[in-house]
């Protein structure tokens, strides 16, 4: 692992301070608000309409859910350095399923028949199984989890996730730029990679797809594989896109890579759904896609 969480003893023997921030930490408040505007932006005249303008509303249901159940700070809580909320073996607090019905209840009034459906399955459903879905889910055993229920499970668990997050030690170190394939605070799969403003001006973070965390990741290498030769750069409209593919000739995989000084608007999640036809080119030229959108499960077979 090539991202740390530094002890007391550690922070006092650090000197100087790392090039860039090795971490992003999402602001929830304003993480879900900047989602919900982008994707009602994202609706007008897209062939998704309808589903950008449902999503914008569980993302509302996610922001007043956040405000509804907010976890409790535990004193002297334990954090490994390394993955610190792995999600395979952290010990998930009760809570997360009653965000999940939280969530349920608030969007059951604006759903459709299909949404309908689901939403009164997963109400019934035990505890028991809820758990063992979301167990599935946080594995990607996809083929074990409907799409649909998936999307409301990965929903509740990453409003909890998020807020694991905030309690997190600030003290970060970039040991190297290795091993950064997957979120280095919760191992979830990137969504896609954004190029920063601001502060963080031409730098590269790969989003989670799960805790929202942002983690910093050297440019011209494949965010799969680490190798730098075989690297090209996809668009739809030109080369001077906000929204591209950096696909590798190596292990034949791409990822979604979003540059803000194009559009300071873009929103990681969002804007890869959106350019959902960019996937549907880039699996056709025989790629296959390293991260995870959690608006868009695909069961796998």
């Amino acid at each position: 692992m090539s991202i740390k969480i530094l002890s007391e003893q550690e922070i006092q023997q650090q000197k100087n301070e790392p090039h860039a921030p090795p971490l992003l930490f999402a602001n929830p408040q304003n993480l879900y608000q900047r989602r919900s505007e982008r994707l009602k932006k994202l609706a007008k005249d897209h062939p998704l309409q309808d589903y950008l303008l449902f999503l914008s509303t569980l993302v509302d249901a996610q922001l007043s859910v956040l405000k509804d159940f907010p976890l409790p700070k535990t004193e002297n809580l334990t954090f490994n350095a390394y993955y610190p909320l792995h999600i395979k073996q952290w010990q998930r607090d009760p809570i997360w399923q009653d965000i999940l019905q939280a969530l349920l209840a608030k969007l059951k009034p604006q759903a459709n028949e299909m949404m309908l459906t689901t939403i009164e399955n997963l109400e019934k459903s035990s505890h028991t199984e809820i758990e063992q879905l979301a167990d599935q889910l946080l594995a990607q055993e996809l083929s074990l989890v409907s799409s649909d229920k998936a999307l409301f499970i990965w929903s509740a668990l990453s409003v909890y996730w998020l807020q694991l997050v905030q309690q997190l030690p600030r003290q970060i170190e970039m040991e190297s730029n290795k091993n950064l394939q997957h979120c280095p605070i919760c191992a979830s799969s990137p969504t896609a990679s954004v190029v920063h403003l601001g502060s963080q001006q031409g730098l590269r973070y790969l989003h989670c797809s799960l805790c929202e965390t942002e983690w910093n990741v050297v440019r011209s290498q494949c965010t799969n594989c680490e190798q730098s030769e075989k690297l090209d750069y996809w668009s739809i409209d030109n080369e001077f896109a906000a929204v591209k593919t950096e696909s590798c000739g190596d292990c034949h995989s791409y990822l979604k890579i979003f540059y803000q000084e194009k559009d300071p608007y873009l929103e990681p999640i969002a804007d890869d759904l959106a350019s959902i036809f960019l996937d549907i080119e880039m699996e056709d030229k025989g790629f296959l896609r390293s991260g995870l959108n959690p608006f868009l499960f695909a069961n796998q077979e």
